[in-house]
């Protein structure tokens, strides 16, 4: 029998990888910070090093990778804007973005990281810091503070996908997508205090054909929440938990406004959450609706309020007393909704008088109150119909 000669093998092997690698850089332009002037000590402004790659990889004729290596950068507030050359830029992020720890140096700002106008972008793994903690203090203690800024925003961006990555400690709302086109979000990971105030996991509007998928959200307000102009969301695998669960809206704060259609959240649990599945419109004429909405296979674990529709929605009375919403909501299906309500009331549709909640429907609804068959539903303006077993029982 012949035997192989290893070192002609491990020469080959050799080769081959050397192949490879020439073959990659030429096919990709590879950019990594570090090469750009950025530092891993978390102190040292990175900013420059960032925007420089920025431009390096939007400027190139073929596709781009950005590489961030482990290690802590400090990156103040960042703009990454569009037209590019290629559709394919990359983010490989093995290390820690960390905002200013002075909330003031981004605090007026709307985001503190932004891609705008963006075609074709991926961001995988890494973490991004905010820092909030001592923004969230200030405002606790009723001092003027900054508002906030969002720690991802993409504005009129297409085609963008983000995995694996970590966002920690938002100033205000942690990952917002404002008129966008067919994203795919999978395996993010967001996390601060259930304290924490406006610091909303994912915002999504007026965009289309988004999908949320096998992620975990722990924040101080909504997981997710769906403003206006946004249709074909696909909400998937998600836990929720603390926070205010998932919410369409608000909506109907103002009267020209566009609609919320075609949305599925499937297979979400909420543990300790102010809300499960919600609807929110204010208490105010408005061109808004919701239809075609199926919230479905979802587990309640000590939620307050596991299935709400709440049209009359006024913080301070301002703005709205004595007026009805007119965001028309129909078409919206519960399907499979088990769990535990930490309130007695564990199914409340509070709709418009001028325009009550049409087509609701309930299939196979289990929700007990403190673990006991006692939960009870409470209904105003509200039409539709159930199959299946319903617990508590149905008020429409």
């Amino acid at each position: 029998m012949k035997m192989e000669n290893p070192i002609s093998s491990l020469f080959l092997i050799s080769l081959l990888s050397i192949f490879l690698t020439e073959a990659i850089a030429d096919v990709v332009t590879i950019l990594n910070v570090l090469n750009l002037g950025a530092k891993t000590d978390g102190k040292t402004d990175s900013t420059k090093a960032f925007l420089t790659a920025w431009a390096a990889a939007c400027g190139s004729s073929k596709p781009a990778n950005i590489f961030v290596p482990q290690g802590k950068y400090l990156v103040k507030q960042a703009h990454f804007k569009g037209k590019c050359k290629n559709r394919a830029i990359t983010f490989q992020i093995d290390g820690i973005l960390v905002a200013p720890s002075d909330y003031n140096v981004i605090g007026n700002a709307k985001n503190w990281l932004l891609f705008e106008g963006v075609d074709g972008v991926s961001i995988h793994g890494g973490i991004l810091d905010g820092q909030g903690t001592s923004l969230w203090s200030c405002k606790a203690s009723g001092k003027n503070c900054p508002r906030g800024a969002t720690t991802l925003g993409f504005s009129n961006s297409n085609n963008v996908a983000i995995t694996e990555l970590t966002s920690l400690n938002s100033q205000m709302f942690h990952i917002v997508f404002n008129g966008c086109k067919n994203v795919k979000l999978q395996a993010i990971k967001v996390f601060a205090s259930g304290k924490s105030p406006n610091t909303d996991g994912i915002h999504v509007q007026l965009s289309s054909d988004i999908s949320i998928l096998n992620s975990k959200i722990s924040t101080g307000d909504d997981c997710i929440s769906i403003g206006s102009g946004t249709t074909n969301l696909w909400i998937q695998n998600i836990a929720c938990g603390p926070g205010h669960g998932i919410s369409i809206g608000s909506l109907g704060k103002d009267f020209q406004e566009a609609g919320v259609q075609n949305v599925t959240v499937r297979s979400v649990i909420f543990k300790n959450t102010q809300n499960g599945v919600r609807i929110k419109t204010w208490g105010r004429p408005s061109t808004g609706f919701v239809k075609n909405v199926l919230f479905q296979h979802a587990t309640m674990i000590n939620v307050q309020n596991p299935i709400v529709i709440d049209q009359n929605y006024c913080p301070y009375n301002k703005n709205c007393p004595g007026q009805v919403s007119g965001v028309k909501i129909s078409d919206v299906t519960y399907q499979d909704i088990y769990g535990s309500s930490a309130t007695r009331v564990a199914m409340k549709f509070d709709c418009s008088k001028r325009n009550p909640c049409q087509g609701i429907k309930l299939e196979d609804v289990h929700l007990t109150y403190k673990n006991q068959p006692a939960a009870q539903a409470s209904c105003a303006n509200a039409a539709g119909t159930t199959s299946g077993i319903i617990q508590p029982t149905s008020c429409l």
